[in-house]
């Protein structure tokens, strides 16, 4: 068993994929989808479910890593934008080398301050420098490294 993707629905899957590119260096994993069918509806509950989208390499993982797939349905639903203490699926997490150049490059390329570069010594496991961030849709990311 291993894991195999995180998905986000994005309002616009080629901007969101090239932040994640562009900040993230994520490499795009052909080929790009466009999904629909009897099939698609049965796996995902929807009808008449009709997708666009990319699957992105991890940055740390090679060809067959798990992936962060992006796709924009043709019908989606909104919601309000989540916040770190939502019940589920809250935000995806990066390891960096520096945190404070990332947040920067991320804010930079679209993204959306949300909290501040903060620092915490865990003991037994070392100095945490983390932030959580909004990409350009309003997905919370957390950034993150150890020392």
């Amino acid at each position: 068993m291993k894991y195999a993707h995180t998905n986000i629905v994005a309002k616009d899957w080629k901007a969101l994929s090239k932040f994640y590119v562009d900040v993230f260096d994520c490499k795009v994993k052909p080929p790009e989808r466009d999904l629909s069918g009897d099939w698609l509806d049965k796996a995902t509950g929807l009808t008449h479910a009709h997708l666009k989208g990319i699957h992105l390499i991890l940055p740390g993982f090679e060809d067959y890593g798990p992936t962060l797939e992006i796709f924009t349905y043709q019908d989606m639903n909104s919601s309000q934008p989540i916040m770190a203490n939502h019940i589920g699926f809250t935000h995806i997490a990066f390891q960096v080398d520096d945190v404070e150049k990332t947040f920067e490059k991320a804010i930079k390329n679209g993204g959306s301050v949300l909290g501040k570069v903060t620092r915490k010594e865990v003991e037994g496991v070392g100095l945490l420098t983390l932030v959580y961030f909004r990409d350009p849709e309003g997905n919370i990311v957390e950034i993150q490294s150890w020392e």
